[in-house]
């Protein structure tokens, strides 16, 4: 079911105490936020950056804290948001959804260059505090929805659909996000299969799981099926590292925003079955240590496989880290036509 939150069911922002405190932020949130005067960052101009101290005050006003097990950790730093929004080089008029917008720092970035914002957010609390900072733009919704289990084509696909009504430009919509560490992989592998909704998708990620996205190397253990994907339906760019002390609290790792510039369906790879073809690639991965004529061998016999592989130009010894996407299309191929 779509939640959609309205100010009309929002808690009244008084009657909430402060009650955030640790250690390291006991201090600024009793002391130099303070003194910064009493109007709340929800109700500032449109044009003015979030920053270290409007994000920390923001929450403490609602007597709110980072969850760990949301994976949430807020950015304090206003240029990594213009960045972010570069990177994807959002303009007037476009369309971009969000995934997890925490206290809206980057919504506020997207929604003042001109872009209509779909924010999906699993907590409450922070959906109601957007809900209340953008309610007078037309120009954002949000969903409370655990976004890898939400149905995200058919939200988009009526978002579009409704856009094209109203004879808008139909250019494709893109992904902007600062997302939960924990969630990155499973989002990376619902989008971008999505080349005929988005045509970019720009993600902050830990910067070790970014690496291990963009540049993986052949014949070592980070190189996976889901870097195979990656190539299938995109262009991937790692775009630059965002030191861990820009967020709060403080993660025990960097991030990096990571650029997916995804291919229309009709640039996929030449495969006769996306889903055969992607069986193929994670049969052969989970014998990643064993040659592809004894971890295919559920396909088809040994001597079977060594033909094909032989037939696309691969050695009958290779081992599934040695293949590049270009050599599994191949070999997928062959072995589809027998």
């Amino acid at each position: 079911m779509i939640v959609v939150i309205t100010t009309s069911t929002l808690p009244n922002c008084n009657s909430l105490s402060p009650s955030w405190r640790d250690n390291s932020s006991s201090q600024l949130l009793s002391g130099d936020i303070s003194r910064r005067g009493s109007a709340m960052f929800l109700t500032r101009a449109k044009s003015s950056p979030d920053d270290y101290h409007s994000t920390l005050k923001s929450l403490n006003s609602r007597g709110r804290f980072p969850r760990k097990s949301l994976g949430q950790h807020y950015m304090l730093n206003s240029d990594i948001n213009d960045q972010l929004a570069s990177a994807a080089d959002v303009k007037e008029g476009d369309f971009v959804l969000e995934i997890g917008p925490g206290t809206g720092s980057l919504t506020n970035v997207l929604i003042n260059l001109g872009a209509t914002v779909l924010a999906i957010e699993k907590d409450p609390h922070m959906v109601a505090l957007v809900s209340e900072r953008f309610a007078a733009s037309d120009k954002f919704t949000v969903l409370q929805e655990d976004f890898v289990k939400s149905h995200i084509r058919s939200h988009m696909l009526s978002v579009l659909e409704s856009r094209s009504l109203l004879d808008t430009d139909p250019s494709l919509a893109k992904v902007v996000s600062n997302l939960p560490f924990n969630i990155s992989t499973d989002v990376v592998k619902l989008l971008l299969p999505m080349g005929d909704i988005f045509s970019k998708v720009v993600l902050l990620l830990q910067d070790e799981a970014a690496l291990r996205l963009v540049e993986p190397a052949l014949r070592t253990s980070e190189y996976r099926p889901i870097n195979i994907l990656i190539n299938f339906y995109s262009e991937p760019e790692y775009n630059f590292r965002v030191p861990r002390e820009n967020f709060f609290p403080q993660p025990k790792v960097d991030a990096a925003v990571v650029t997916f510039k995804l291919k229309h369906p009709r640039d996929y790879p030449d495969v006769s079955s996306t889903k055969s073809f992607f069986s193929l690639v994670n049969s052969a991965f989970n014998g990643k240590r064993k040659m592809l004529r004894k971890s295919l061998q559920h396909i088809s016999s040994s001597p079977e496989i060594e033909k094909a592989l032989g037939v696309a130009g691969l050695p009958v010894t290779s081992r599934p880290e040695e293949l590049t996407l270009d050599d599994f299309v191949k070999l997928h191929n062959v072995i589809a036509r027998e």
